[in-house]
């Protein structure tokens, strides 16, 4: 019988660590890129575009985006977004060899571009970047509405290997709901048009935890989805974030407990339809094409990011612009984006020592279903986790969390479930409360 009081199971989505809401201005310590990168292993990066523009906001979205793009908005952003790139570039030298391993689209809704935009995105990865996009992989992210068949042509051309829609539910009411403009015969068309775009990858979000949501209407987007026979399918619990549409929500007092109780269901679903777990949100077909990025490990490998919603990280310094989700922030920041013409210094970020360094890496491990290997840790700071980290694994242990082999760190299906609340366990106490002092915008 477990020791330790449970948890509320859904705190903080993981997706990064340290989280963006603790980066803040470097001010003074802003340092020059060609600096911050002088040292940096450049032999196997990753490269991400953000493009902050969507048709419309969903009501649970805190994503750095915003509705529309009036007055060429998205030429003069594709414009500034050039220019960071040859200032990126050129920040990391030609001393020694500069290669992308993985790139990827997000947002916002990178189809939001035209077809047009979508080919001078791929332009600048490729011809001021250096990014080889038809050799490594390459995800982009969709929307019902934008995955039309002349952005598709363009992205399948430039070697994309995945595309990822964000689909939330296939039933209208739900949609609705999560305040999202879309309805069912939409998404199935735009599910049609990515098929015969001969993409190897398709990835389909799904998202629990909607008011009226039961496990008969999870289902029955559940077997929509495996209708596709997706590459993958992620699952995301609903979050109620401040200053989204539905920041207001008053959440149930049964709330956490509907979540993962649909959760279960559709976790128990995937696995009984041919699919294996891969993380808590991440489901693989068996035997499909791996979306892997290649030589490119999270861990300890370099990102550059591109367009003013997009992190780099170095192994000394994560940085981006500034964050915000309110409408008229957001405005504001991606207005001042597209007037700078300087993008030679990192202006805002945190600074990662070795304590966080490795709570990064034992987060981005662990909370993967394989584990983390003990060696590759030990190989890298020197000692066992449990050395740096006694008590939350200890903790882990005892609440059925965590098998701890000889080998490796492996969280149960308990643990899985609960990622969302063991994941915020590791954070610093820094981290914590720059988060917490963080105001938002």
């Amino acid at each position: 019988m477990s020791t330790i009081t449970r948890p509320r199971p859904y705190q903080n989505y993981v997706y990064g660590y340290p989280h963006k809401t603790a980066y803040r201005p470097l001010g003074a310590d802003s340092p020059l890129l060609s600096e911050l990168w002088a040292s940096e292993p450049k032999d196997a990066l990753s490269l991400y575009a953000h493009i902050p523009f969507c048709e419309y906001r969903c009501g649970f979205c805190n994503l750095f985006t915003r509705v529309g793009a009036p007055d060429d908005l998205t030429g003069r952003y594709l414009d500034a977004l050039e220019r960071q790139a040859g200032a990126v570039r050129a920040a990391l030298g030609d001393d020694g060899p500069v290669r992308f391993a993985a790139a990827a689209f997000g947002g916002g809704t990178p189809t939001y571009l035209s077809a047009a935009e979508l080919a001078r995105l791929c332009d600048i990865a490729e011809r001021v970047m250096g990014a080889d996009l038809r050799s490594i992989p390459l995800s982009v992210e969709t929307s019902p509405a934008t995955a039309t068949a002349d952005r598709l042509a363009v992205l399948a051309e430039r070697g994309a290997t995945r595309v990822s829609i964000g689909v939330q539910s296939f039933v209208d009411a739900e949609a609705r709901a999560a305040v999202r403009p879309q309805r069912r015969a939409e998404v199935e068309a735009a599910l049609e048009t990515i098929r015969a775009a001969r993409i190897p990858i398709l990835n389909i979000d799904l998202i629990y935890g909607i008011d009226g949501q039961t496990e008969q209407t999870w289902r029955t987007s559940l077997d929509a989805a495996l209708t596709w026979q997706p590459e993958e399918l992620y699952l995301y619990p609903l979050y109620v974030r401040p200053l989204t549409g539905l920041s207001r929500r008053d959440a149930e007092a049964d709330w956490d407990g509907q979540r993962l109780r649909l959760y279960a269901f559709g976790r128990d679903h995937l696995l009984a339809h041919g699919y294996e777990q891969t993380s808590m949100r991440m489901f693989r077909r068996i035997g499909s094409a791996s979306a892997g990025p290649g030589d490119y490990a999270c861990q300890t490998d370099g990102m550059i990011g591109l367009g003013c919603g997009a992190r780099s990280y170095t192994a000394g310094l994560h940085y981006s612009f500034d964050y915000a989700v309110e409408t008229r922030e957001v405005r504001g920041i991606i207005d001042t984006y597209t007037r700078t013409v300087d993008f030679s210094h990192a202006e805002v970020g945190r600074r990662i020592d070795e304590d966080e360094a490795r709570r990064r890496h034992l987060l981005q491990s662990l909370l993967q279903a394989e584990g983390m290997d003990i060696a590759a840790y030990r190989t890298r700071f020197g000692a066992h986790p449990a050395e740096h980290f006694a008590t939350e694994l200890r903790e882990f242990t005892e609440s059925g969390w965590l098998d701890a082999g000889s080998d490796l760190l492996r969280l149960t299906p308990e643990g899985l479930a609960y990622s969302d609340a063991l994941g915020p366990r590791l954070f610093s106490p820094a981290v914590h409360a720059a988060m917490a002092a963080y105001e938002p915008k």
